[in-house]
């Protein structure tokens, strides 16, 4: 192997959980180990001839910090490589990856279709800003493919889900809804976040863009905020997503990349164990007294468990616990955890728990709540990287002392 082909090494060969090591390095004259991090908001020129081709060239190099750099453009790389994506770019946090996936895209008297079961801040930019420009947007049951069937019986320009969603864990059926959207004319974006690319390629099924909160799985840490949009068309990517990103602003930090570049070198592993931790804390709580019924997409008591099969290759590591004595109990379970942080985040290798209805979709009315499943007695847990049975009995103590 050459010394130019060591700095830049080809993962095309390699199988994906290499690429998450590998892919998208871009080593400097030093040829160090670690991915260098860029730490500079903008870049010099030999001539003036050289900063007008730079710019007359777009893309050719970078300009500015708020267009490219290249740590970022290292982290864009190894996740497009790892997702079989034609196009990236990261973003400061997942919202802002939303934002821009869905806003690029549409214009006044177009229609947006999504479910009703989202994240608050998705459901709000829907909801509340796509009609502020004069944009339709309409929600069905995401579980239910008749109501998706009616919805894009007619032209609509943008389909948004997510698979499993936040945090009613309910699973669209990707391959159906896509070809549906298709036929509409619809671009279908995809929040994978539950899912992570280990468990779930939306592509595959005919999704266009995927969206990503970094935040979550991929830092996996909870060292930073972060967000990436991908496109499976590079045209689409370059030509209506990136003009809107390079205009608006929502840059990545270099320092934030370089975190995010880290963190996936151990995506697979993390998520795998995490998955493994999930079924385990499942299948206890599922028997437990005082659980009405407990969401997890390995489960066979799950709604869309043979969904789940065909389209994740594993149930991930968010659960939906539905407790039997409503907010009090809920509360008091929460109070008992020893090991469990009450957090509102996920992702992480600390296993994390939250009230939903009284803090990630506390703006909803009651009426909304009760049409996404956000009911009194619901805990989100996010379970972690440590051993499964300390997990198990720190619920176990909790619930019993509530």
């Amino acid at each position: 192997m050459s010394r130019t082909d060591h700095r830049n090494p080809n993962v095309s060969g390699l199988r994906p959980r290499s690429k998450l090591v590998h892919g998208g390095t871009r080593r400097s004259s030093f040829d160090e180990t670690c991915e260098a991090l860029y730490q500079t908001s903008g870049f010099v020129y030999g001539s003036a001839e050289e900063a007008e081709h730079a710019f007359a060239n777009d893309g050719a190099r970078h300009v500015y910090g708020r267009f490219r750099n290249p740590t970022t453009a290292m982290f864009e790389d190894r996740l497009a490589e790892y997702e079989g994506a034609g196009w990236a770019c990261a973003t400061a946090s997942g919202m802002a990856a939303v934002h821009g996936a869905l806003m690029s895209g549409l214009r006044a008297g177009d229609r947006v279709v999504a479910p009703r079961s989202l994240f608050i801040s998705c459901y709000w930019i829907v909801k509340e800003l796509c009609p502020r420009f004069g944009i339709e947007a309409v929600f069905v049951d995401g579980t239910d493919l008749s109501a998706w069937e009616e919805a894009l019986s007619r032209p609509a320009k943008a389909v948004f889900l997510e698979t499993p969603s936040n945090p009613g864990l309910e699973v669209v059926d990707l391959a159906a809804v896509c070809d549906l959207a298709h036929k509409a004319g619809a671009v279908v974006v995809v929040d994978n976040a539950f899912a992570t690319p280990v468990l779930q390629r939306p592509f595959e099924f005919g999704a266009d863009v995927v969206i990503y909160s970094a935040t979550k799985h991929i830092d996996g840490q909870g060292r930073c905020l972060g967000g990436v949009i991908l496109a499976k068309d590079a045209k689409y990517g370059a030509e209506v997503i990136h003009p809107f990103l390079r205009h608006t602003g929502p840059t990545l930090s270099p320092f934030n990349a370089w975190l995010l570049l880290k963190g996936m070198e151990t995506l697979e592993l993390r998520v795998q164990a995490q998955s493994a931790a999930a079924f385990q804390v499942a299948q206890f709580l599922e028997t437990h007294p005082k659980v009405e019924r407990v969401l997890y997409p390995l489960l066979a008591s799950h709604p869309q468990h043979d969904l789940v099969r065909k389209q994740m290759t594993g149930g991930g590591n968010m659960l939906s616990i539905f407790l039997k004595g409503g907010k009090a109990e809920a509360f008091n379970t929460l109070n008992g955890l020893r090991m469990v942080m009450i957090s509102n985040n996920l992702g992480d290798s600390k296993s994390l728990v939250t009230h939903p209805a009284t803090t990630t979709h506390c703006k909803l009315t009651d009426e909304e709540k009760a049409s996404a499943k956000i009911l009194p007695g619901l805990l989100r847990l996010s379970v972690g990287l440590e051993d499964p049975q300390d997990i198990v009995e720190d619920l176990d103590r909790a619930l019993a002392e509530a």
